[in-house]
């Protein structure tokens, strides 16, 4: 079975196509849909798609593009819904720092992703961490946060080698591998195969970064067998392993209560 652990299925773009989208995913072997909250705009939707859908499994927190001059209220919202029923949600996410959009709310941003990072550890649940032009700003943060109550995973990993065994050292997180690893100038697929796969989940970030030969339309959570396939090719191991591995990862992360491999 394969896990999507980072999948906007509620997002706008499946309207149209939900259930078939989603039967598309099953009929290949797809068997959860973590999915990363947004912002206020999106929390309605997305916990529509988890009543829609009983494999479809919500987190909750605010993405670093939505940290604007409201902010405060949209981690009001957000902490509402999480500390009212937190065994609803598998994470906190998604989360981090976002400096290609915008750079003039670096502050702000800050302030948000080490508040939700303080939920997460009176939780107990994993983060989720979405980083954009802004790995030296978001390992900063972890590098002072970080103890053996954070967990997590660094999603659609898009570092160096360096920067990935940075945050192997940490001790509790993961990287997040989605479609980029397929990218001629994706890069990480020059040096994936060093690091161990117990290190490595697996997820599409849909609708978004579709992975060859989508590139450039529209994601969906089928094509994580896509990443699992390229994967095998850059450690040289079947797909069976890599979908094994990285599914007990995924589990083991995120608290998810299905039957682990034998």
């Amino acid at each position: 079975m394969l896990i999507d652990s980072h999948t906007h299925i509620y997002h706008e773009n499946f309207e149209e196509d939900f259930d078939e989208m989603i039967a598309r995913a099953q009929s290949g072997g797809i068997g959860y849909f973590l999915m990363p909250a947004i912002d206020s705009e999106y929390h309605e939707a997305m916990h529509g798609a988890a009543e829609r859908l009983e494999q479809a499994i919500p987190m909750m927190g605010v993405h670093p593009c939505s940290i604007k001059s409201n902010f405060q209220e949209e981690l009001d919202i957000a902490k509402g819904y999480l500390f009212e029923n937190p065994e609803k949600y598998c994470a906190v996410g998604e989360i981090g720092i976002d400096l290609y959009w915008d750079k003039t709310t670096l502050d702000i941003q800050i302030e948000a992703f080490e508040t939700q990072i303080e939920w997460a550890k009176q939780l107990g649940k994993p983060i989720v961490i979405h980083v954009r032009d802004a790995f030296n700003e978001t390992l900063k943060v972890i590098d002072r946060l970080n103890d053996d109550n954070l967990t997590g995973v660094f999603h659609c990993f898009t570092g160096t080698k360096e920067q990935a065994e940075h945050i192997i050292n940490y001790g509790g997180f993961k990287l997040g591998i989605g479609g980029v690893v397929t990218f001629k100038n994706g890069k990480i697929d020059q040096f994936i195969s060093e690091i161990g796969l117990d290190h490595l989940i697996l997820e599409t970030d849909a609708p978004y970064l579709a992975p060859k030969p989508h590139r450039g339309k529209r994601n969906e959570p089928a094509y994580v067998a896509l990443v699992a396939e390229k994967l095998a090719s850059c450690y040289g191991v079947s797909v069976h392993e890599i979908i094994e591995t990285t599914t007990e990862n995924c589990r083991n992360l995120f608290y998810l209560e299905f039957p682990s491999y034998a």
